[in-house]
């Protein structure tokens, strides 16, 4: 199957070269000497954490890089690589991918003796701080950057902090940076196709949030799919928790015109839609089929079991952590298509109730 074309993204101007800060400047805005401000932006014992903090703080102002001269006289490395994940802990601690994801990107990282910083932020300011922070530290080696937004503001900044990165998201979203995907447009037509095939035609959809760049893409798709099939779409998205996956549930489904078909954009939602549908006596598939994305072991743990959207998401992140091991030994920026996922069918999947007002 052929995916659609997908509009070009961050076709922009590129941003002009300009003059690099020094180290002279940050220690004359911060009120401190050279000496402070080199101990301070190494993580070197020598100033108060007041100063350290205050020196940070106004590197970050400035948006000061280290220089790739100095750097490179530094041949140690950290041996530890980073990743910034901007949701909530409590989603975190809920949501199987990233727990899958994570234990892929240690397995490959445990065999090579490096470490994995991890950091947990509010939104994508903090994300970006962080960056900045581990680069003027030399904290890690490269990053994983995922959640990728259309003309995301992560991409040129790491550019400028000259930190390696593998980004996790279509190539229409990395700028030409290494990236590392899943071909979310072709199975979102599986999902639809699939459901349209059991003769459903209202078709419903529980989608993360809009900002992020898969989120996108998995809304063109379905929007396309949708109107070639001649079906009655509706989205509603969310920020990928049970909560509000619930909450969305109960809102299609409580409609006039409620779907009889329902993908949801991560299991996590889609087993919170489940409990919603037997709250309002509702049963899946008699009364509203169900598809999930990513297929963890909730897919299979719940009655009826899930029909979802397959792939190896432990797979997925030990081959993100070996394309940034190949990045960082001097490997050209590349895209590497991971998987596309495939349709698992269960017991969630059957054909449309009978209208009555046909009887």
């Amino acid at each position: 199957m052929t995916a659609p074309a997908v509009p070009a993204l961050g076709s922009g101007v590129k941003e002009a070269v300009v003059a690099r800060v020094t180290i002279r400047e940050i220690a004359l805005r911060a009120g401190v000497s050279k000496g402070a401000v080199s101990y301070a932006l190494n993580n070197q014992p020598g100033v108060s954490e007041a100063t350290r903090a205050r020196v940070l703080k106004v590197a970050e102002e400035l948006e000061w890089v280290p220089n790739r001269a100095a750097r490179q006289l530094s041949a140690a490395r950290s041996e530890t690589f980073g990743l910034v994940l901007a949701r909530s802990a409590k989603t975190l601690s809920e949501e199987p991918f990233y727990m899958g994801f994570v234990g892929g990107v240690q397995s490959v990282l445990s065999e090579k003796s490096y470490a994995l910083a991890l950091q947990v932020v509010a939104d994508l300011d903090e994300e970006m701080a962080t960056y900045r922070k581990w680069a003027a530290e030399r904290r890690v080696d490269g990053v994983i950057v995922v959640d990728l937004r259309v003309d995301d503001p992560r991409i040129p900044l790491l550019r400028r902090l000259e930190l390696p990165a593998v980004l996790v998201g279509d190539p229409a979203l990395a700028d030409d940076l290494t990236c590392v995907w899943t071909d979310g447009t072709s199975a979102m037509y599986a999902a639809v196709e699939h459901v349209a095939s059991l003769g459903h035609r209202r078709v419903g959809r529980i989608a993360g949030p809009p900002e992020h760049g898969h989120v996108w893409i998995r809304d063109q798709a379905f929007t396309a799919v949708g109107r070639r099939l001649g079906l009655d779409l509706k989205v509603v998205h969310t920020d990928f928790s049970g909560e509000q996956g619930a909450e969305a549930t109960r809102e299609l489904m409580t409609a006039t015109d409620r779907p009889t078909a329902l993908v949801y954009d991560n299991d996590l939602m889609a087993v919170a839609g489940l409990s919603v549908l037997s709250g309002l006596g509702l049963r899946s598939p008699d009364d509203v089929t169900l598809v999930a994305w990513d297929d963890s072991a909730l897919c299979r743990l719940v009655h009826p079991r899930l029909t979802a959207m397959s792939h190896n998401i432990v797979a997925y992140g030990a081959e993100v952590a070996e394309r940034l091991f190949a990045l960082r030994a001097g490997a050209r920026p590349e895209a590497h298509l991971f998987s596309t996922p495939v349709l698992m069918v269960r017991e969630s999947s059957g054909p449309p109730a009978p209208d009555p007002a046909l009887n």
